[in-house]
């Protein structure tokens, strides 16, 4: 080979090498760039989901200080079936003493 045919060979890997080079440094910027795009979306969605956290408990919090329990509905319940229970034992001595008030009247008689 002659030393221009060694210069061209040497030269055209010189380009495919530079050329290979060019492009890993095109890709690795790229990588780079989508790196540091995905840290801060993982960060934001990392925020978001201990905001998310944190309002799920103070909710569950709120609930269970406001809202009714099973056992205190029960209780509640009772409550107010033993208030009807004694509504409806008066009612029934009510009748009782209609009864008794009929009963007098129509025991009487009048004379005319």
């Amino acid at each position: 080979m002659t030393p221009e045919e060694i210069m061209k060979a040497v030269l055209f890997f010189l380009t495919v090498a530079g050329a290979g080079w060019g492009i890993w440094w095109k890709i690795d910027g790229r990588v780079k760039e989508s790196e540091k795009a995905s840290e801060s979306r993982i960060k934001a969605a990392e925020d978001k989901a201990d905001k998310a956290t944190s309002d799920l408990a103070a909710h569950k919090l709120h609930a269970a200080e406001t809202f009714a329990t099973k056992a205190g509905m029960q209780e509640q319940t009772a409550q107010l079936l033993r208030a009807i229970e004694g509504v409806g034992n008066r009612i029934d001595g009510l009748h009782e003493r209609l009864d008794r008030a009929f009963e007098r009247t129509t025991g009487r008689t009048t004379r005319g």
